[in-house]
């Protein structure tokens, strides 16, 4: 099959088809409006190629001006769905594009139309697609496949362009828009028909992958506090328990609400899980840097960490106690305080398991508790003493 004009534009039509339905649909799914955005691009260049077909055929619709200019929006709508992708916010002055292309249209149908008509066509799709190029710049961290992707093959595809503006201008160069003839054209609509396929796959990618990285962070925190669950904790803190040594103990805080069916009970689960909100963004707030925070389940909490010593146990866990039951107080009026009671280990080897370490602290919840609860019990096994 010769790759003449029709049969390319044909090609384009079925693959920016194909690309528009399977984005809109992705989009049915997840709802992340840059699908959408992106999904709208490839329904104008369907538009715009069919046009195009159609005039080559002898059918004329509407001037070649129009699907070109369809050919400018689609790479906007691309430019728009890469900035809601990366949460950047665009200039106004992007709406330029579209003030310049009706400019255009204001010029006289001279000789020279065609290519003035296709080195402005050029530009304008070179700027925004060589801008979300640059809006998919890692920012200080490693992007997905699909994005890295996705940000090559768009800077590809606008230097393509650009370097199409600059050879349109050479002197002798045949251009015929309407009739789609010339070697720059020829070229263009090859380039163009894989361009469609590439930056279709790469834009499904990269959403993907930000699909998937979010049902993975989904899958390991817990629902009412996003601190880790039970699972992400078992995942984690083998590799910072391992780091424990003399030079650098470990340590675990166990900790419980006293008195939370109170809070329940008199006020309703749905304050119980303020409750528990709030405790988790004390926990959240107050954690040294590198520590794991997770919800075990109820009113329990655990924080592991390294690096630690008793006074830097002791600190933490009176800080959550104090900003623990100055909240509560405040907020719920109960016949008994609601307060917090903390069972803590530090040690300066590695634990055999996680579950023998849990167990341990919740040896010394225990004595806390029956200690008179609201006070964290400490038990130092790199002494191996207890402190009250």
């Amino acid at each position: 099959m010769a790759l003449d004009p029709s049969t390319m534009l044909t090609l384009s039509i079925a693959l920016a088809a194909a690309a528009a339905l399977y984005l809109a649909v992705e989009w049915r799914s997840i709802r992340e409006s840059s699908l959408l955005f992106w999904s709208a691009g490839f329904a104008t260049i369907t538009v715009g190629s069919t046009l195009a077909l159609l005039r080559m055929s002898g059918l004329v619709l509407i001037g070649i001006w129009f699907a070109n200019g369809l050919l400018v929006l689609a790479h906007w709508l691309f430019l728009l769905g890469v900035a809601r992708f990366t949460r950047i916010r665009l200039s106004r002055a992007w709406w330029l594009i579209v003030v310049a292309w009706f400019a255009l249209l204001a010029l006289p149908d001279a000789p020279s139309w065609s290519k003035i008509m296709l080195v402005a066509n050029s530009l304008l799709v070179a700027l925004p697609t060589l801008w979300a190029s640059f809006l998919l710049r890692p920012h200080g961290k490693s992007l997905s496949v699909g994005a890295a992707q996705l940000r090559f093959v768009l800077l590809i595809h606008g230097l393509f362009y650009l370097a199409k503006a600059v050879s349109a201008g050479i002197p002798g160069t045949l251009i015929d828009l309407a009739a789609l003839r010339g070697e720059i054209i020829q070229i263009s609509l090859v380039e163009g028909a894989m361009a469609i396929m590439l930056i279709a796959l790469s834009m499904t990618g990269t959403e993907r992958h930000r699909r998937e990285e979010r049902i993975a962070r989904l899958a390991e925190r817990d629902p009412l506090t996003a601190l880790y669950n039970r699972r992400a904790l078992e995942v984690r803190a083998p590799r910072l328990l391992a780091e424990v040594s003399s030079a650098r103990p470990g340590a675990l805080l166990l900790i419980d609400i006293d008195n939370f069916k109170l809070v329940n009970d008199l006020y309703g689960h749905t304050a119980g899980d303020r409750l528990l909100v709030a405790l988790s963004e004390m926990i959240r707030s107050h954690s040294p840097e590198g520590a794991l925070a997770a919800r075990l389940g109820g009113d329990e909490f655990v924080i592991v960490l390294n690096n630690a010593s008793n006074e830097r146990i002791v600190e933490l866990g009176n800080t959550l106690r104090d900003r623990f039951h100055s909240t509560a107080s405040q907020t719920f009026a109960t016949p008994e305080a609601v307060t917090l009671s903390i069972g803590a280990n530090l040690f300066d080897h590695p634990p055999s398991s996680l579950a023998a370490l849990i167990e341990q602290g919740d040896a010394a919840l225990y004595e806390s508790k029956r200690g008179g609860r609201d006070s964290i019990r400490l038990v130092d096994r790199t002494l191996q003493v207890t402190s009250p």
